[in-house]
């Protein structure tokens, strides 16, 4: 339910306990308690204890989070320079390939021929 809709229903209803003015002032007070009450249930607010605890996890959490990201960041970077420094002595000890040389032979009127 939309919070405007909420909000109307919860004026129509003050309204209604306020028609009712003959009686005492006491129980308007105690009926518009209840209506504003029942309204605060429904709208599943939460207590500013429960807000601030709720605060302090998530603020501890993120801290683990971004101390998780330093470590994987560590991580990744020396298992960077542990491949970069075995690949590069095994490549120094693999000689190169030899290229192979062109066969050169010589070119003769016949292979030309049409058979």
């Amino acid at each position: 339910m939309a919070p405007q809709d909420r909000i109307s229903r919860l004026a129509q209803q003050i309204g209604d306990r306020l028609q009712n003015a003959s009686q005492a002032p006491e129980d308007i007070q105690k009926g518009v308690q209840q209506v504003v009450r029942g309204a605060f249930d429904r709208l599943e607010l939460v207590s500013r204890e429960d807000f601030d605890i709720l605060m302090d996890v998530l603020q501890r959490t993120r801290s683990r989070v971004e101390a998780l990201e330093r470590q994987v960041a560590n991580l990744e970077a020396t298992v960077e320079a542990s491949t970069a420094a075995t690949a590069t002595p095994m490549e120094a000890e693999v000689p190169p390939l030899p290229t192979p040389e062109p066969s050169q032979k010589p070119s003769s009127d016949e292979d030309n021929k049409p058979v």
